[in-house]
């Protein structure tokens, strides 16, 4: 059997970050970690070719290769997965599909001739034993979570590491909250599951030994959730991990709890953890309680973030306005919150209400949904028909991006962000793509762009009172080119 691993292309978003990858001659920011997880629970003696659309092209000769095309997909790469499909069907190859798109929206793809939904632990041998007999069933579902510490490592080999800026990796799946915006707990339910530390470094050795040395995403979508284990178990075996090795650096996501726990915090920056995004949301009490983001209700959010930075993890956050309770006030109070926080990486959406959320299901029953969800949290759309006069609304949204990715307000952002931030134990290794990646922005950014006055002043600043982040403020500057870039693109 011939398999063609597929991965649809992500189109020009917030954390696509393409325009800021050019100046390293990257092509796409993480390598397909669900499909090459996927391939490695294929049969051995099957043979396997991983395209992702992202970074190379799908071409004829691959789809003559190919006995099946397997198509793994978001939300947001959903009409590229509808062109992919066309292509395949086109020359008569037969598509099984899986995914948190297919997981959501199998019934509107009607060309695809096998769904294996939910996580492929459990559904996947199902099919394949079904195809290896002749009775394949169209659609494999189900309502368990499996024990992800059956999952295979990935299978890194099939993918041209060269092509992406930044290896991934998953430790747990689920979430102990329920945020009524948010699909994790219906896809991957509220139990915290995990693989064992043992997994992990298997994981980190596979693509370590290809030799990757630069940074590494744990895809989770909440790293604490389980903080006994994450404490005795996987922090310590990086920790000791990290000794033997040449340094690599960690970022995840996790809750703004995380910042009530100085002991767990240390240990993550032992283990290499620099950046940490934070679902935030809003400042406002009322509009935290209208959607069950309980975790953040009665805190001072702002002195959390910096307790965080302080502790040596840049917080990166997510947004959100069009809540019930939100009035016109809020968008300032957005604008604020972020300016005095010194969140540079400010990623800020209109409420959306994907399939499956008690948000959804709620706004359904209201008579205020607008179709589906985008995918996309920061294009400047919505599903959902808010309590706020919609014109009020789009022109504050809009407000929000123009005020915090203008250069003067972004680049103060990253000089109120280094007066808090610990540098970091492990330091990136400096390669010639990113000295590259640094005279790029001189001459784009300091010389042609509209921004040279700040992007100086910047470097300046940084080499008199912050030397040793002078690499993350080139970097800095660089994703700011590209968040202007999309907020342009879709919004302003």
């Amino acid at each position: 059997m011939n398999v063609l691993l597929i991965y649809p292309e992500f189109p020009d978003t917030f954390w696509s970050f393409k325009h800021a990858l050019k100046f390293m001659r990257k092509k796409a920011t993480y390598p397909p970690l669900g499909l090459l997880t996927v391939a490695a629970m294929l049969p051995s003696e099957w043979d396997k070719r991983l395209v992702d659309v992202n970074v190379t092209r799908l071409t004829e000769e691959d789809l003559a290769w190919a006995d099946y095309a397997f198509i793994g997909s978001m939300l947001i790469q959903r009409e590229s997965a509808r062109k992919v499909i066309k292509q395949c069907k086109e020359v008569g190859l037969k598509v099984v599909a899986g995914g948190p798109l297919f997981t959501s929206e199998h019934e509107q793809f009607e060309d695809v001739d096998y769904f294996v939904l939910n996580e492929a632990e459990e559904t996947l041998p199902s099919f394949l034993a079904d195809l290896e007999n002749g009775r394949a069933r169209r659609v494999y579902t189900t309502s368990q979570f499996p024990d992800i510490r059956t999952s295979p490592t990935p299978l890194w080999k099939l993918a041209d590491m060269s092509k992406y800026a930044s290896m991934n990796i998953q430790y747990s799946r689920g979430c102990p909250y329920q945020c009524e915006f948010c699909n994790v707990t219906q896809l991957f339910g509220r139990r915290t599951r995990i693989k064992t530390a043992e997994q992990i470094i298997d994981e980190l050795d596979s693509f370590y030994n290809l030799g990757w040395r630069g940074a590494v995403f744990f895809v989770d979508d909440n790293l604490i959730g389980n903080k006994r284990c994450l404490k005795k178990e996987l922090l310590p075996s990086l920790i000791e991990w990290q000794r033997d090795h040449v340094g690599i650096t960690f970022h995840t996501e996790a809750s703004i709890n995380l910042a009530d726990d100085e002991l767990l915090m240390q240990d993550m920056y032992k283990a290499g953890f620099n950046t940490v995004f934070v679902g935030i949301e809003t400042p406002d009490e009322a509009s935290l309680d209208e959607c069950g983001k309980k975790q953040n209700k009665n805190r001072d959010l702002a002195e959390d973030v910096r307790r965080i930075q302080r502790a040596g993890m840049q917080v990166q956050a997510g947004f959100i306005v069009g809540f019930d309770n939100d009035t016109p006030s809020i968008f300032q109070r957005q604008i604020d919150f972020i300016q005095k926080s010194g969140i540079v990486t400010a990623m800020v959406g209109m409420l959306q209400a994907p399939a499956g959320t008690k948000l959804f299901e709620r706004l359904k029953r209201e008579g205020r949904l607008l179709g589906s969800t985008s995918g996309d949290n920061v294009d400047g759309t919505t599903n959902i028909i808010p309590n706020m006069d919609p014109d009020i609304f789009r022109e504050g949204y809009k407000n929000i991006l123009r005020h915090i990715y203008s250069p003067e307000n972004y680049y103060q952002r990253i000089k109120t962000f280094f007066r808090e931030y610990k540098a970091p134990k492990i330091k990136t290794q400096i390669k010639f793509a990113h000295i590259l990646a640094m005279f790029r922005s001189m001459y784009h950014l300091g010389i042609l762009g509209k921004e040279r006055n700040q992007y100086w002043n910047l470097l300046l600043w940084t080499c008199f009172h912050r030397l040793e982040l002078f690499p993350m403020a080139v970097t800095f500057a660089i994703y700011g080119y590209h968040f202007r870039k999309v907020s342009k693109l879709h919004v302003l």
